[in-house]
């Protein structure tokens, strides 16, 4: 694959809304030019060691992509021939188990599941020709990964280089009904401008997902550390001595925070699953948890950020207009002087807050539509008190 390691197109995913920040986040590990694509960025890279950084460093991508093939296509014989020309055996061995994975959107297949059938026959057929043997299929869970994309007449071919997706941290090991998706929780944190320094808060912490990448963020530990596979680790090229020395460069231990992190929840099941999932981590130790009403939560003289992810639907025998309501009561009394974020799906949930939102941030968590609003807790009087219907 060394043809392939100077100037690599790589495609980063990531969910609906937070391309912006993926890409101000590659600014931050050195990567500038990134170009934003729908629920995608683009980035060219010099070589493998990049590759194996970003699946390392970034917080806020669910797969990278480095692409090995580009063509166009006007039929369907046309897939499968110029998948023929790619020599597949330069990327993983017969022994390993492959599948082939991705997006279509063309006129050109009467099935959309024929492309990827098409794709992987020439897989097969290509070790059948060089090597007389073939490698096996999984669908579920394979040890290398392509993704195809097919738009109108373009194709592209990739290596998916992170294999599960990249909110597949490691570091959950218990979790509620409805868990914040890891990737969109780092988004947040970034998105509300908390600048790791100040008091973090979470008053509906769950089983802990927020109050985990704020710390992991806060202490400059990768996401991921805890993560044991990436599909690159099965290519031919895989260099484990440069994998070995990334990793090992990386923060993995701090022996404090530089601010304070605290999450609360009134389900004592959940905050017993939160401390379970804090202990899998070093920073784990600093984070402090308690099963509490927010309402009892007294926070007037200590400055800081509230991120959180109330509940969407009926919970603990409270109507989201009532929960809501309270919420919004409660941030006006305990949370002046701080900038409060609240992520949910629930338009009657915000109405019943009783604040304007300063911002509004459409996103994804995971296939439910959300909404990000940020509202700005003046100190004084209600009338001065910003944005009160």
């Amino acid at each position: 694959m060394a043809k392939k390691e100077q100037g690599m197109r790589v495609t980063i995913k990531t969910f609906f809304g937070l391309e912006e920040v993926l890409i101000d986040e590659l600014k931050e590990l050195g990567y500038p030019d990134a170009v934003k694509l729908n629920r995608a960025v683009q980035v060219t890279l010099s070589g493998w060691e990049d590759v194996y950084r970003l699946n390392l460093h970034l917080r806020c991508a669910l797969t990278v992509l480095v692409e090995i093939a580009s063509f166009e296509i006007r039929k369907e014989a046309d897939l499968y021939q110029n998948c023929m020309k790619i020599d597949w055996t330069e990327y993983f061995s017969v022994d390993k188990t492959f599948a082939v994975k991705g997006a279509v959107f063309t006129d050109v297949f009467k099935h959309s599941q024929y492309p990827f059938l098409l794709v992987k026959d020439a897989i097969v057929d290509t070790f059948r020709k060089k090597l007389g043997q073939r490698p096996d299929v999984n669908i579920k869970t394979p040890q290398l990964l392509f993704d195809l994309h097919i738009s109108d007449s373009k194709v592209t071919v990739s290596l998916n280089t992170s294999g599960a997706p990249l909110f597949q941290r490691g570091y959950r090991e218990a979790t509620g009904e409805a868990p914040l998706n890891e990737v969109v929780a780092a988004a947040l944190l970034r998105m509300s401008g908390w600048d790791k320094k100040s008091d973090l808060i979470d008053p509906f912490c769950g089983s802990g997902t927020i109050l985990i990448e704020a710390a992991l963020m806060a202490a400059g530990i990768p996401s991921t550390i805890e993560r044991q596979h990436y599909a690159f680790k099965n290519f031919k090229n895989y260099d484990a001595q440069l994998w070995e020395s990334l990793w090992e460069q990386a923060n993995l231990r701090v022996k404090a925070l530089p601010c304070k992190i605290l999450g609360s929840d009134i389900s004592d099941e959940m905050v017993i699953k939160a401390r379970r999932n804090l202990r899998r981590l070093s920073i784990g130790r600093f984070v402090e948890t308690q099963v509490s009403d927010f309402k009892e939560l007294k926070f007037q003289d200590r400055q800081g950020v509230m991120v959180t992810n109330p509940p969407y639907g009926e919970r603990m025998q409270e109507n989201i207009e009532e929960l809501y309501s309270e919420l919004g009561t409660w941030m006006k009394h305990e949370m002046q002087g701080k900038s409060c974020w609240v992520l949910s799906s629930s338009e009657t949930g915000f109405k019943s807050i009783g604040l304007k939102p300063d911002k509004k941030i459409r996103l994804f968590n995971g296939d439910l539509e959300c909404s990000f609003r940020n509202y700005q807790i003046f100190q004084g009087s209600l009338k001065e008190s910003k944005g009160i219907e």
